[in-house]
């Protein structure tokens, strides 16, 4: 009985199965070729059925032919601009794929995170921002009063110390930051960071910038 060979193996033996990747692969010596390089590469429909034909274990030239159907000239021509592209090699007399470039390249090319700025300057006030604001909206009140009068007075920032606003303009900037923007008025007043009068209200706490 024949023993089975994992399918994720992409060098090809001379008996058409698959074979380990020796040391002398090309995998560990190449730099990583760019996404768009490896898409035009494979973009060419003879190019493809050739890759994947040494990927499913044609060893060489002649397995390639009658696994694609391709006459010799174009699987040489498709095979020689793999080798140059980094997705063939010959390893110990046969051709082999290499299929980990793709990772390599996504990896080399991946995009560098973007800086998240801070919502606050104090690391602990931070993080409850982070919790309970998430895509600049409130998702729910805090229980804890301390961490409720954090987000409060974060809140109330949205409005300019000295200015009178009506009340149909509060209701609009709260709206953008919550669903319930009646019950976040009346938190931002009952804890001092509002005040109102003749249905104008003004803001009478939390942090300034100077």
């Amino acid at each position: 009985m024949s023993s089975h060979q994992p399918p994720h193996r992409s060098a090809a033996g001379p008996a058409g199965g698959f074979s380990p990747r020796t040391p002398d692969a090309p995998h560990a010596a190449h730099t990583a070729t760019s996404p768009a390089a490896l898409c035009g590469l494979l973009a060419e429909e003879d190019r493809l059925r050739v890759y994947a034909a040494v990927v499913l274990g044609a060893p060489g030239p002649t397995a390639i032919e009658s696994a694609t159907g391709l006459p010799a000239r174009t699987v040489a021509a498709a095979v020689r601009r793999l080798q140059q592209g980094g997705l063939l090699a010959v390893v110990d007399g046969v051709l082999c794929a290499d299929v980990e470039v793709f990772k390599d390249s996504v990896r080399a090319n991946a995009a560098a995170p973007a800086a998240v700025e801070p919502m606050d300057a104090d690391r602990q006030r931070d993080q409850i921002l982070r919790t309970f604001i998430v895509d600049g909206r409130l998702a729910q009140m805090p229980a804890a009063h301390g961490k409720r009068m954090v987000v409060l007075e974060h809140i109330a920032a949205a409005f300019e110390p000295g200015v009178r606003y009506p009340e149909r303009e509060v209701n609009a900037v709260l709206r953008a930051w919550f669903e319930d923007y009646a019950a976040l008025r009346r938190y931002l007043v009952d804890s001092d960071l509002l005040s109102r009068a003749d249905g104008t209200y003004w803001r009478t706490g939390g942090p300034v910038t100077l």
